[in-house]
């Protein structure tokens, strides 16, 4: 069996549930706004996922704005305090090593609107065809119980 584990390998269950228990504890920082930093305490930052390397040294944090994409000053402010928020998160979860955050901003949201504004033009229902049309009307008449 290789040591070495390929970028296509699914993580374990240990990478999934420590990047939760990552995300949980960030998510308590920005709510109660415990930040040196003043200005990141006003950001309202919302911690949308965690990835953790194999080793678990290193976490990837996507971030987004309340409502909106992280934007290139909030990454920079993120990634300014980056120390301070190991710290916090050192003390919430127990590890053997203090991981390292790498922010990035969460373009999930972005995406499926995008997906949506398409799937909504008038030339893809038409391809669609009488089917998808219908199902949006049952959708909206409200009378079909919630599945």
């Amino acid at each position: 069996m290789p040591k070495h584990i390929s970028k296509t390998a699914a993580p374990s269950q240990r990478m999934l549930r420590v990047a939760e228990e990552v995300r949980h504890a960030l998510s308590g920082v920005f709510a109660r706004g415990d930040l040196r930093d003043p200005e990141l305490a006003d950001a309202r930052v919302t911690v949308t996922e965690v990835r953790a390397s194999p080793d678990l040294r290193h976490m990837t944090v996507f971030v987004a704005r309340l409502g909106a994409t992280a934007d290139k000053a909030l990454l920079a402010l993120l990634r300014e305090n980056q120390p301070d928020l190991r710290k916090q998160v050192a003390r919430s979860v127990r590890l053997k090593f203090a991981p390292e955050l790498h922010f990035q901003a969460d373009t999930a949201l972005d995406h499926a609107m995008h997906i949506d504004a398409l799937m909504r033009r008038p030339e893809v229902a038409r391809d669609l065809g009488p089917r998808a049309e219908a199902d949006e009307n049952d959708d909206l008449d409200g009378d079909r119980p919630a599945p």
